[in-house]
């Protein structure tokens, strides 16, 4: 089986919610996603897609996916898709980094090897576990009972997780932690998620003002290793790390200075299935929890969260995040309905999703 063509797509999706705000004044109305469509010489094809959440969040943006492809794809044409972690070498040969760029190909590969062989992907990257996977709203900043509000309509639409963010001055943050926290349900879990906007200052300040009780886990507070690591030794509040934990030499780095309890494994950051298939066998060598989740991004991206999340061993998985909540476009059908708050993978070989391609429209660039 070899690779006969890759299409590239582009699709806008607009926030669902208006405007979506993190931390340092970045505010975020629609997201550009590029989708990538691999067909092989035997006809099957596979569908992958990488949207960056702008290009202020980590170093990844849309137009460079779609740069970084055009530089790899000549280079894929005549490779077994199946070979996934052999495409991968094709890549990093091709081009140094941009694992954004590299996830949408990828999942695809991931998608054709599941097709291939009548499994669902997440039977391929390690065998599914037998149980559900418990969702995770996101809150974006904004007063105190505004936030108290999302979070309770989400509670309400059966959300088991609350990741709310933060960022800002002490005590508004801390009134902010509150609110959300304030109509608390037992087995609920909630992330205080700063994306890097807080400095080892604020951040204590911040975590200061909360009542001894404050059950939270304080997600990605600093914007440097250093600084993460300061505030690591002034707090016994749990910590997760996400923006800075971006491939497998990170994540060996984080374990090995004990800087965490988990992190946040997204999957376009990661670098796509295949790496964080590796990195989620090393967080589980260490003990570490996981959220799996995606920057952003459509149907298709969130069939690779649950099948990437349907893997991690129950005691160790927090939740997966619902990209399909955050925007309005639908992209693709598939067997992933959320009953009560929970979501499994499905049974249908490889990611078990029908890519809408009325929606997609016309590839923006093609490749064979």
């Amino acid at each position: 089986m070899k690779i006969a063509q890759i299409d590239v797509y582009q699709v806008d999706l607009s926030y669902a919610g208006g405007t979506y705000r993190l931390s340092g004044g970045r505010e975020y109305t629609s997201f550009d996603a590029t989708i990538v469509r691999i067909t092989t010489q035997c006809g099957l094809q596979g569908f992958g897609e990488s949207t960056p959440f702008g290009s202020t969040y980590v170093a990844a943006h849309a137009l460079g996916v779609r740069a970084g492809i055009a530089e790899m794809a000549p280079h894929l044409i005549g490779l077994d898709p199946r070979r996934v972690d052999r495409i991968y070498d094709a890549m990093d040969k091709a081009l140094v980094g941009h694992s954004h760029a590299k996830t949408a190909i990828d999942v695809a590969c991931w998608d054709v090897f599941g097709k291939a062989v009548g499994m669902p992907v997440c039977d391929l990257l390690g065998g599914r576990t037998n149980d559900a996977l418990a969702i995770i709203s996101s809150i974006y900043t904004g007063e105190p009972e505004d936030m108290r509000a999302r979070v309770q309509a989400h509670r309400e639409a059966g959300y088991r997780g609350h990741s709310f963010k933060i960022g800002e001055d002490p005590l508004l943050d801390a009134k902010r932690i509150a609110a959300c926290l304030a109509d608390a349900q037992p087995g609920e879990y909630y992330i205080a998620d700063a994306n890097g906007g807080l400095t080892v200052e604020t951040a204590l300040r911040t975590l200061r003002l909360l009542p001894r009780d404050a059950d939270i886990v304080l997600e990605a507070p600093c914007a440097t290793w250093r600084e993460h690591m300061s505030l690591r030794k002034r707090t016994d509040v749990p910590m997760i790390w996400d923006e800075l934990v971006t491939n497998d030499v990170s994540v060996a780095q984080l374990i090995a200075e004990d800087g965490a309890e988990g992190i946040g494994l997204k999957i376009s950051k990661n670098g796509g299935l295949t790496q964080c298939r590796r990195q989620r066998d090393m967080c589980i060598a260490a003990g570490y929890t996981m959220s799996v989740q995606e920057t952003v991004g459509s149907d298709i991206a969130f069939a690779a969260i649950v099948h990437m999340g349907q893997t991690v061993p129950k005691h160790l998985l927090r939740c997966v995040l619902d990209t399909r909540d955050m925007v309005s476009l639908k992209t693709a059908d598939g067997d992933f309905a959320v009953l009560d708050g929970w979501v499994r993978a499905p049974e249908a070989p490889g990611l078990g999703i029908e890519p809408r391609m009325d929606v997609l429209g016309e590839p923006v660039a093609s490749y064979s």
